[in-house]
């Protein structure tokens, strides 16, 4: 493994998966040629899903042949866990004029070491919440009520039963996205041999 706070082994391309804190560097080369840095400078902007105003903003530095990205420990600090949706701009120098060359996706996964951190994806989350008032509904199911002019109305117990299902799905699809990530079997895989 290269050591990856040196700049020369810094990946092509964005990341698609981000810890909070940690530190991170790409490159850019295909953009090189076309917007020399004597002419033009280059920035990602980010934001966060439903984050609303938080928005990230990253300068790219000229290297000899690529744009080079570098986000400090103490900037991704600042990253709330979810998916960022990202534009590459570039802007003409000399008049401020501005394109959009490339967009994508990232996902910004909670660190660890932070108190109060929750590893667990939406799904996860969710099944538990499920689970939990499928649990209690064995004590008290009630399904509506009202209290003088307002009124409540919960799931059925189907209801619940088939987002459950739901979830559990969403789980299992992305403990095998994880396991073909790191390269191992994911149950649905069929071995052939000649």
């Amino acid at each position: 493994m290269a050591n990856l706070f040196d700049t020369s082994a810094a990946k092509e391309g964005e990341p698609t998966e981000v810890v909070v804190g940690d530190y991170l560097q790409w490159k850019r080369s295909d953009i090189f040629s076309d917007y020399p840095p004597a002419e033009y400078s280059t920035e990602y902007v980010a934001r966060v899903t439903g984050g609303g105003e938080t928005e990230i903003k990253l300068a790219g530095t000229p290297g000899t042949a690529e744009y080079l990205f570098i986000v400090s420990s103490s900037v991704s600090a600042d990253f709330l866990p979810g998916d960022y949706h990202w534009q590459l701009e570039v802007t003409k120098t000399a008049t401020g004029d501005r394109v959009v060359v490339d967009t994508g996706v990232f996902t910004a996964i909670p660190d660890l070491d932070v108190n109060q951190a929750d590893p667990r994806i939406h799904a996860e989350i969710m099944l538990g919440k499920i689970e939990s008032i499928l649990e209690g509904r064995a004590d008290s199911d009630v399904a509506s009520y009202s209290i003088g002019t307002r009124s409540l109305t919960k799931l059925s117990i189907t209801e619940l039963m088939e987002w459950r299902d739901y979830y559990r799905r969403e789980i299992t699809a992305n403990k095998n996205r994880e396991l073909v990530k790191r390269g191992k079997s994911n149950g649905s895989t069929i071995k052939v041999t000649f």
